[in-house]
């Protein structure tokens, strides 16, 4: 875990934040390798917090390209409530081809920046959605808009395929 917020810290290290550096701190010497715990303020240190405030949830959740369906009211609630488009991929994790279609859908659902969503639905989990709307074969993607359907299609697709679809159910 550490580990994984070291890596995560020094990639976020942006050209912008070195710049910002006195020039002394920016000139990384062997000396500024040390053991000690505590580090100068002189030395760049790659543990310190950045210099931006952190992202709000609701700033984080906005910019999710997709979610689980946790239940008939949340699907209710964040499908058929929405004011956006939403594409909902009926899946299994026993199924293959669902796990090569969703990583391509949200790739081209994120290229529209926020102007449709994705739900994500596990028919061994919500069966009655399942029923509900027909879905007879995994993987299935229903295209709703306004609580309506108004595209769907059964199996995998290629990336052009589905970013016309995505176009296409955006009004494009």
């Amino acid at each position: 875990m550490a580990h994984r917020l070291l890596i995560r810290r020094v990639w976020t290290l942006s050209v912008k934040d070195i710049r910002c550096l006195p020039s002394s701190a920016a000139t990384i010497s062997s000396s500024s390798f040390s053991t000690s715990l505590q580090s100068p303020p002189s030395r760049v240190s790659l543990l310190s917090p950045p210099r931006t405030l952190p992202r709000t949830l609701h700033q984080i959740s906005r910019r999710e390209v997709s979610f689980n369906v946790q239940d008939n009211e949340d699907f209710t609630e964040r499908v058929i409530n929405s004011q956006l488009p939403v594409l909902v991929d009926f899946h299994a994790q026993w199924c293959g081809p669902c796990k090569i279609l969703g990583p391509r859908l949200e790739k081209a659902i994120a290229k529209q920046k926020g102007r449709v969503a994705m739900a994500k639905v596990d028919i061994d989990e919500h069966t009655d959605l399942a029923i509900e709307y027909g879905v007879s074969a995994v993987p299935t993607v229903i295209a709703m808009r306004g609580g309506d359907v108004v595209d769907h299609f059964v199996g995998i697709k290629d990336d052009d395929e589905l970013d016309s679809f995505v176009s296409k159910v955006i009004g494009q």
